[in-house]
């Protein structure tokens, strides 16, 4: 709670520091105008916006909104980020927590896809696709068109290669 207070008050005197400076030529004007905007976007990227949670450096939303993967997919990128690419089992641990209260996990769409290569997995974020959390039998790319992942199959805490065009929820995840 104190580094809280004290990032706040941070904030709060850089922008009052910022309003206060008054260029004398167009030169300052321009060095004071990316000095301000660096304070502010340095004080508000360190939360997250309404209906998004924090959680190690990025923010997550679950949208419960059935949705193709694209769909999904693009619904993030409109949103500023993207579906949620997984890194570590506490990761993991804390979008089932966004998910649901009740303990009914649904099918839900997070971002991995093998739909260029056949089983070479990558994230939609471009990071790397470090962690997996397969159910047993995992990814089996049924009938050859399933190139989706998902989370929560078959209400297992495990993942499971999918038809794109199938509708489900999605969590979107993107960078503080």
């Amino acid at each position: 709670m104190k580094t809280l207070t004290v990032f706040a008050l941070v904030c709060a005197m850089a922008a009052l520091t910022g309003a206060a400076a008054v260029p004398e030529e167009k030169a300052d004007e321009d060095q004071t105008a990316d000095i301000n905007l660096a304070k502010r976007t340095f004080c508000s990227t360190r939360r997250c916006s309404r209906g998004w949670t924090r959680y190690n450096g990025r923010c997550f939303r679950f949208v419960p909104r059935p949705m193709t993967w694209a769909a999904a997919e693009k619904n993030c990128m409109f949103m500023g980020g993207h579906l949620a690419s997984i890194h570590n089992i506490l990761e993991y641990l804390r979008l089932l927590s966004l998910m649901s209260s009740s303990r009914v996990y649904k099918k839900t769409w997070i971002g991995g896809t093998d739909a260029q290569e056949e089983k070479q997995w990558f994230w939609s974020d471009g990071t790397p696709f470090n962690y997996v959390k397969w159910c047993r039998g995992e990814p089996n790319n049924s009938f050859g068109k399933q190139h989706c992942l998902d989370m929560n199959h078959e209400g297992y805490k495990c993942w499971d290669d999918l038809q794109c065009n199938r509708r489900s929820p999605s969590i979107c995840a993107k960078n503080i």
